[in-house]
């Protein structure tokens, strides 16, 4: 038998405001951590990387667990490249959610399942208290509670803790506010967030929609593509960035 007196406590970390202001809430409230694990699917922001180490950091000066980045299989292929390769978008363009079970979801339970301390913990008999940060306002996510090896937690709804008692509790803390978490050419994002992305990650984006084989969907928008999108805005933009040759006609009020 192993010295493992207390079900050791994970937390799936997903670099967003819930997931954030849960750990920074147990830091405040004294809680114990012992492993918090962060699953990159090798397409994530750039601000998203520099926010997860900023928050590790942060954690660690207080006395908690750095955060460890897992991936799909140690060092496998990305999303991106999954879907070069399979000439297909992301499963959730087409209505499934394969993408992060397999690169999400997966990944972290492989690397738990393989951890001394948990490892330790189940030759004990004992179950890991996995925590995951679904706030007040979507209880309907927390579906599961416990399996042989697992007790789901989900401290935000304990706390009653919403989305503006997140942001308020990040704040408090003296942090940034992370931005969205997700995958630069994600089907679910918004108009606002493509057109903001870096023109790089534009490129990729519309190198996946050009490399699919679609017949159900028409690209990255589902029923619109987003290189239409993106080629729209860049020639506004390119017709606002021309030099005028051409007087407005406005009257200053200069008489001469």
């Amino acid at each position: 038998m192993s010295e493992i007196l207390k079900p050791p406590v994970m937390v799936s970390y997903g670099a967003g405001t819930n997931s954030t202001a849960m750990l920074v809430e147990m830091v405040r409230r004294g809680e114990r951590v012992d492993l918090i694990t962060f699953a990159d699917t090798g397409g994530e922001r750039s601000e998203t990387y520099a926010y997860v180490e900023i928050f590790s950091a942060w954690l660690v000066e207080r006395g908690m667990p750095n955060i460890v980045t897992v991936k799909k299989g140690g060092r496998e292929e990305t999303l991106e490249e999954n879907c070069l390769r399979m000439k297909m978008l992301p499963s959730v363009a087409y209505g499934f959610k394969s993408c992060s079970q397999k690169f999400k979801i997966e990944p972290q339970e492989k690397f738990a399942n393989n951890h001394p301390l948990t490892l330790a913990a189940w030759a004990d008999g004992l179950k890991v208290v996995k925590c995951i940060g679904y706030d007040a306002g979507e209880p309907h996510r927390a579906k599961f509670f416990e399996n042989k090896k697992y007790q789901w937690r989900y401290p935000l709804l304990e706390w009653d803790m919403g989305r503006e008692e997140c942001v308020e509790s990040i704040r408090a803390a003296g942090l940034p506010l992370p931005g969205k978490s997700s995958c630069y050419f994600c089907p679910n994002s918004k108009v606002p967030e493509i057109l903001s992305l870096p023109a790089d990650l534009q490129n990729r984006a519309i190198a996946l929609e050009r490399n699919a084989d679609l017949t159900r969907i028409k690209g990255l928008g589902r029923r619109w593509r987003w290189e239409d999108l993106i080629t729209s805005d860049r020639q506004q933009m390119d017709m606002f960035s021309q030099p005028g040759d051409m007087p407005c006609g406005c009257y200053d009020g200069d008489a001469a």
